[in-house]
């Protein structure tokens, strides 16, 4: 009897039922193992599958081959592919009822110790995320990155709320494991590429799929990809989201896998908060109302350091020293405009403060150098969190 590699053949069971998982796990199951599938004469595989299965004549030798190679070039990239009976497989995914297969894996060190070691909490949301969404995106993952347990943060490194979500757990020191929509061999969106591959460097750190190389980014596999980052997470928090889009799908996942989610609220007519609103109506998130409140929800408990706001106090010790009295002055004045008006662009600080707007740019520029505050794209400001004891 030929000796089939149970990961090779779970790759190609992977590779074969992608989107039908269900299928390729009652093998498994009824068999007792992926490589007994390809054992199998090939009559006796198709009846197993059925008579009107699109499936049959694909378990053979020639798919167990063509997942041999394609396991045997991607180690030679350092990604690794993790069937679901390994001990490195997410163990909350196993227990959802449609997981994949088998994931690849792209980062540095021990998969298992990355995928199984720590709690994991998914934070999700639109791509066009509001200067308060950002604000409390970073302000939960700070405080989470104060907790004795110190989480991995599960996203989906898209635009917006997850690549926020990302960034911020990178600077707090906390893992984070981002969820592609597309093969292990390339990054969507490619303008996150820089934070994808830090996140490869960075140990306890990952990028994962469940999608083989050459998957290109169509909608149906953002779809599908969002109850993997459902699945390997004990919570979901969903910044902002419409009221349809690929948070909602995830936070119902999540609440459908019996996990706990919770919701950021936000305004009645802010269309980017409606999706938050309808959840938490729906009682399937529990609002949050303070990060003291959603630390305490998931059972953790913040030690000494915690996240705090900056203050005029902080910043008139750290600029009189460094400025003259004016500079620091504008500095304040400035400071307190954004504090009062989130996401307030820099020409609207102009006419608040009636400080010149070539100063306002030199001001806005040294309090971002400092992280201090965060201008986006579109020149709105906001104040970052700091970290005290």
């Amino acid at each position: 009897m030929e000796d089939y590699n149970e990961r090779y053949c779970l790759c190609a069971l992977n590779r074969i039922f992608g989107f039908e998982p269900k299928i390729a796990l009652a093998l498994v199951s009824n068999l007792g193992s992926a490589s007994e599938a390809f054992r199998l004469p090939q009559k006796e595989i198709d009846t197993l599958l059925g008579p009107y299965s699109k499936h049959r004549g694909s378990v053979n030798p020639k798919a167990y081959e063509e997942a041999e190679r394609e396991l045997t070039l991607l180690e030679e990239q350092e990604i690794r592919f993790i069937g679901i009976s390994e001990d490195s497989y997410p163990p909350l995914l196993k227990e959802c009822e449609d997981p994949p297969v088998g994931i690849y894996f792209r980062g540095t060190g021990d998969p298992g110790k990355t995928l199984c070691s720590k709690r994991n909490i998914a934070i999700i949301g639109t791509r066009d995320i509001s200067p308060y969404g950002k604000e409390w995106c970073r302000r939960i993952v700070d405080s989470l990155s104060c907790t004795p347990e110190r989480p991995v943060i599960i996203s989906g490194l898209a635009l917006g709320t997850d690549i926020c979500a990302h960034e911020a757990a990178l600077e707090a020191g906390l893992p984070t494991i981002a969820v592609l929509p597309t093969g292990p061999d390339s990054i969507y969106p490619y303008r996150n590429r820089n934070i994808a591959e830090k996140m490869v460097r960075t140990p306890g750190c990952a990028l994962i799929t469940d999608y083989p190389p050459g998957t290109a980014p169509l909608a149906i596999h953002f779809l599908r990809r969002n109850r993997i980052i459902a699945g390997m997470s004990e919570a979901t928090i969903l910044i902002e989201s419409k009221l349809k889009g690929g948070g909602m799908m995830t936070s119902r996942l999540a609440h459908s896998y019996n996990r706990e989610v919770f919701a950021l609220p936000g305004r009645i007519d802010d269309i980017r908060s409606q999706g938050c609103n309808n959840l938490i109506r729906s009682k399937i998130a529990e609002p949050i109302d303070s990060v003291d409140g959603l630390i305490d929800s998931l059972g953790m408990k913040l030690s000494g350091k915690t996240a705090t706001r900056y203050d005029e106090e902080y910043l008139w010790a750290l600029y009189s020293t460094r400025t003259d009295r004016k500079t620091t002055e504008s500095i304040l004045n400035i400071f307190t405009a954004i504090r009062k008006e989130r996401g307030i662009s820099l020409n609207e600080l102009t006419s608040r403060t009636g400080i010149p707007y070539k100063e306002i740019s030199q001001v806005a520029c040294l309090l971002e150098n400092d992280g201090i505050i965060s201008i986006d794209l579109m020149q709105r400001c906001t104040i970052n969190m700091r970290k005290s004891r």
